[in-house]
Formats: C-alpha cells, structure tokens, sequence
C-alpha cells in the first residue's frame, strides 16, 4: 500500500530535517497559530490516536472509538515548554509503533470500520490515508519540505 511506504519513507527521511530547524523557528508562534513544536506535539497525539483505531479495528468489529479535542491535548502535554529533539524522537518513536500495527493487517482487513467521535462508519484504510495526508498538511504547514517524498 502506497501510504505504508509513505510512512516508512518519511520515518527515515523527516527526523534530520525537523532537526535542521533553527530553536527560534521552532518555537516562533504566530498569534492564532501554533508554534513547530506545538504543531509537531499535536502529530504525537495524532500518532497515539490512530495507533490505538488501527488496532482496534483489526481486533473488534466496528469500534467506535472518541475522536479527541486537539488544541487541548497540546495545551495538557506542554509541547511549547519541551526539548525539540526530544519532541521528534517520540515521534519517531510513535510512528515506529503505528507502522508496526498497520503493518500487521492483513490485506482483506483493511476493509474493516470503525467510527471515531460519532462519525459514520470508516474503513481501516481510510483511517491509515487520512492520518498519513493530516501528516504532510501539518508538515507542509510548519515548512518542512514533503513534496519530495512521493
């Protein structure tokens, strides 16, 4: 699946450019807007989120699992406050564990549901996409280059 070597891809091609940023690019807020760290904080939570639905789906049928309040998980975890390299190493780290999960699905299940936060119901697939493309948006955003990595 393309988003699989999507992942992968940036696995091991995001950490040395996040961790080329300058300290004052990454903690640079601009009013109504998150700071790098925090936008790179809030992928973390995105990570735990999403390793928890695709192996969920894989193990019930249709979970419905809580969708979660972004900004607040953010504000509760302090990502402005914490060590940038710190902040990519757990991403990293999170992204390994959810590559691992998504990687143990097999082909026919990808067609599974679940529904997150009263959606309608939503194919494993669609989860695995989605997370992958809120990825890149959030990367794009903070200008980490991604064009690249297709």
């Amino acid at each position: 699946m393309d988003s699989l070597r999507s992942l992968k891809t940036l696995l091991e091609v995001l950490p040395p450019r996040l961790g080329a940023l300058p300290q004052d690019a990454v903690e640079a807020k601009l009013p109504d807007s998150w700071s790098a760290k925090q936008e790179l904080g809030h992928l973390l939570d995105s990570a735990a989120n999403n390793h928890q639905r695709i192996v969920r789906a894989q193990l019930e049928d249709n979970p419905a699992m809580p969708g979660y309040d972004g900004p607040v998980w953010v504000s509760l975890h302090g990502y402005q406050r914490r060590d940038w390299h710190e902040l990519i190493g757990t991403w990293q780290a999170l992204n390994r564990q959810l590559l691992a999960a998504a990687e143990a699905v097999p082909e026919g299940a990808w067609a599974r549901t679940c529904t997150i936060g009263g959606s309608a119901p939503l194919t494993l697939q669609f989860v695995f996409e989605d997370y992958i493309h809120h990825m890149r948006e959030h990367l794009e955003h903070m200008k980490i280059a991604v064009d690249d990595l297709e």
